[in-house]
Parts: structure tokens; sequence; C-alpha cells
């Protein structure tokens, strides 16, 4: 099953610029005098009160302030949930992000009725200065047992290539690139270029500068029966690769966004996604540019089986 109707999302308490993230995420923007956490947390509220008005059901649980975590609201990153019970646990770049991985969390989704089997921890990499960072680094096709991994810092290669191998999924590695200047620099998560969905991929194909592996791509997402919806560098960098397809307690399903990605989408690429399901999205201005990170890094998909 591609969707879920279940997410996890992480309530900001000390949201802000992470130093220590921006050292390879190009994305961000410290907004100096700005009412940052404020603002986060109003679009945040908002943000989930648009998916819980379609159905869909949204767990929500509030940061804390001691140990400051000003990335917690990107739980993607650090844990996913599976459908066979088991909670996997992801090594981090940044050491002010590891701490972002609370036991409290995983205890409270299964007093909400969850199973949990196992939580599998691929945490230790970290300390030897390798990184996989969840579903930020990992793109899956649940139905196709593929995922999509770009390398990068946070996407150990062989890592990647482990974690497949454990979980049965096919890899397809790749290299990603977007323009800082006149540099042509890693980009820091896959989630910010490609969204796969039930029937389509959203995807930047211009940021896969080789033309070999941008080939086995294309081949890849086109066997597995799904649509390429492409979408040009320009727009990825107003985040509309990182989006998330959901469904609600109907099984209509939906794909999520921030306003700044649909802002970007021409017509014909928002009709192309409104053949296959409605288009959520909500206005993460300040959580986008302080963060460099948009809707999809918000959410982090619940498949557990309930009990």
């Amino acid at each position: 099953m591609q969707t879920t109707d279940t997410v996890l999302m992480i309530e900001p308490i000390a949201f802000g610029f992470n130093a220590e993230t921006a050292k390879n995420n190009y994305f961000q923007v410290e907004q100096k005098g700005f009412d940052t956490q404020f603002k986060a947390l109003s679009e945040f509220k908002m943000f989930v009160e648009k998916l819980r008005n379609k159905g869909i059901n949204v767990i929500t649980i509030k940061d804390t302030l001691d140990p400051h975590t000003p990335d917690s609201i990107f739980p993607n990153n650090w844990v996913s949930f599976h459908k066979d019970g088991k909670v996997v646990l992801y090594p981090m770049f940044a050491s002010n992000r590891r701490v972002e991985r609370r036991d409290d969390i995983i205890e409270n989704i299964k007093e909400q009725g969850y199973e949990v089997s196992e939580i599998d921890d691929w945490s230790f990499p970290e300390t030897q200065g390798h990184y996989l960072e969840g579903t930020g680094s990992m793109i899956f096709d649940h139905d196709n047992k593929i995922a999509y991994g770009s390398v990068s810092l946070r996407l150990d290669e062989n890592l990647f290539r482990e974690f497949c191998e454990k979980y049965g999924f096919t890899p397809v590695v790749f290299h990603s690139f977007q323009t800082v200047g006149e540099e042509r620099l890693p980009i820091y998560h896959t989630n910010v270029i490609m969204c796969v969905a039930d029937k389509f991929v959203v995807i930047c194909l211009d940021c896969i500068d080789d033309e070999l592996e941008r080939s086995k791509v294309i081949e890849t997402i086109k066997n597995s029966g799904k649509e390429i919806i492409e979408i040009s560098e320009e727009q990825m960098q107003q985040f509309a690769g990182n989006m998330l397809q959901v469904q609600n307690k109907n099984g209509e399903k939906f794909l999520v966004m921030s306003e700044t990605a649909y802002k970007s989408l021409h017509e014909d690429q928002v009709a192309a996604i409104e053949k296959y399901c409605e288009i959520i999205y909500s206005d993460l201005n300040t959580i986008e540019v302080n963060g460099g990170g948009s809707a999809r890094c918000m959410l982090a998909e619940v498949f557990l089986p309930k009990k």
C-alpha cells in the first residue's frame, strides 16, 4: 500500500534556523529579527487543521524545550513506521538532530492503539560519519518495492543498499545537484526532488546531471507503471518536489504540498496531478525559509498495524 491515512507531526516549541544543517542544506535562510517560532507554530496548526478537515488522521506530539531541537518539526528523517510493526530509527548528520529520537514518541503512538513489534535502530553509523536520513533521503515505492536514493552526505550509498537488502527494496541510486551561485552542489535530501505516489511520480529530472543515471530513473518509473510529472529546477527550489500522497479514512487520496510549491506549478502540472487526486496545500513559508524543508518533511507516515 503506497499511502497511509495516518501521519505523525511534531508541534514546534523552539523552531528556528539550524546552523548545523545549513552546512549542506542550501534551501535554508535565517530570518533575523523575525518571530520565527510564533509564525512556524501558526503555520503548523493551520496545516494540521487542513489535513484533519479532509479526514486524515494526524497524531501531533509536542516538542520539548530541553534538549533544544530546532528541526524537530521534520520527524520523517529520524523515524519510519512500517506495516509489519517495525519502527526504524536512522543515523542523522547534525548532532543536534540526533536527540529528536525520543522513546516517548513511540510510546505515545503505541498508546493510541498501534502495534510495535520491533524497534530497528540504525543510528550507530552516525558515530562513524555515515548517515541515512529516513524518508528524507529514501523515497519508497511501496507497491513495487523500489527505493530511490540520491547520494549525499545525508545518504550513504552503502547504508542505503544495506537497508534495501534487509527490507526487500530494489535500490535505485543516483546523484542530484542544484545550482547555488555558480556551482552545482549535491542536493541534501532525495525528497526535495521527487515524490512517488500510487499512480504518478513528481520529479525534477534536470537535477540528475548524469545522463545514464537519469535514464535509469526514468526507465524504472515507467516500468513501475507510473506517470512522470516533471518539474523544473526552479520549481524544485520552491519545494515542488517535496510532496506526499496520503489518504483519508474513506480511502480518498490527496497530494499534500506547501502553498509555495502549489503556486510554482503550471496549470498543466496541476491538471496532471488532479487526474489522480485532490491537492491539499498550506502556507509553510516560515518553516521552509528557516528550516529548509517543506510539507513532506513534516509528515512521518504511520503504516503500523492497529491492535
